[in-house]
């Protein structure tokens, strides 16, 4: 009776896993259609999304406790925000591919940075990962003609830090689906305001709103409680590690639905970032890091 207990449980895990991947993937496919192919501008996208996100979460949160209250902080909210805006700007020139490739090695390369700078230590493995996801990182930004468009790819990179602090500062919270409502909810007044002092440049697109309304309740509101569920039985590494699958989701998504065409500059871009963070991750397993 043990062994299929077991089974159910590790089954669950790894369809709840997977759900949230493809949620945080769709992320990028829906943003990238919808500033593509509609009419709908950037920041009204994102007001669409962080509002839906905020209800879909706070709704979820008030179901599962009983009371509406949510916790979180406006420093939070403000790094979500500018994560939110600066994502939907690169997606306006960005394959999805491209998009979550230099997101994805950003938001790593923030916090491996913040950790170097609090005094933790890298073994010599993890120093050759880093480096190899640092020149991936370069290679997919050095000019030609499969480069991705160097405006798209600095707001996106500037996406990734913005997401990377966002989780620094969440790490120890007590209820992270609590704070992760919170924090959605105080940008609310933000980009309402964005959007509000550039409403003469707002274009509303029923089917962008339909893509925006789908990233916010479904991709983040509800990806983000399947994550949170799914963390509880994950280690530490092998959260980190299953992360590393958002870019491929996203590249076949790309591929599969929008007609994106994937480089030969991409796939090794890929390999090299993502084959360097993992040898960073996998290396942590070996024992604690050395503090100066």
């Amino acid at each position: 009776m043990t062994i299929p207990g077991r089974s159910m449980t590790a089954a669950r895990l790894a369809l709840l896993t997977t759900l949230a991947m493809a949620a945080f993937a769709a992320n990028s496919l829906l943003c990238r259609v919808a500033l593509r192919d509609t009419a709908i501008d950037a920041a009204t996208f994102t007001s669409v999304r962080l509002v839906a996100g905020a209800l879909t979460l706070w709704l979820i949160v008030a179901l599962r406790s009983g009371k509406p209250g949510v916790a979180g902080s406006w420093y939070s909210a403000l790094a979500l925000f500018a994560y939110a805006i600066a994502f939907s700007w690169a997606y306006r020139s960005l394959s999805a591919a491209a998009g979550a490739l230099l997101l994805f090695g950003s938001v790593q390369a923030t916090m491996i940075t913040y950790g170097l700078w609090s005094g933790e230590r890298l073994r010599g493995r993890q120093w050759i990962g880093l480096l190899f996801a640092l020149g991936g990182l370069a290679g997919l930004m050095l000019p030609g003609l499969s480069a991705p468009p160097l405006t798209g790819a600095l707001l996106m990179m500037t996406a990734g830090m913005a997401w990377g602090v966002y989780s620094l500062r969440g790490k120890g919270a007590g209820d992270p689906a609590s704070a992760t409502a919170g924090n959605f909810l105080r940008t609310v007044p933000i980009t309402l305001a964005l959007s509000l002092f550039l409403l003469g440049d707002a274009r509303w697109d029923q089917a962008g709103v339909w893509y925006a309304l789908a990233s916010g309740a479904v991709a983040s509101g509800i990806g983000y409680a399947i994550w949170f569920a799914a963390l509880p039985g994950l280690k530490a590494t092998s959260a980190a590690t299953v992360q590393l699958s958002v870019p491929v989701i996203a590249a076949i998504g790309g591929i599969m639905f929008l007609g994106e065409s994937l480089t030969l500059r991409l796939v090794l871009a890929s390999v090299t970032i993502l084959g360097g963070i993992a040898l960073v991750i996998f290396w942590q397993k070996a024992g604690p890091s050395r503090k100066t």
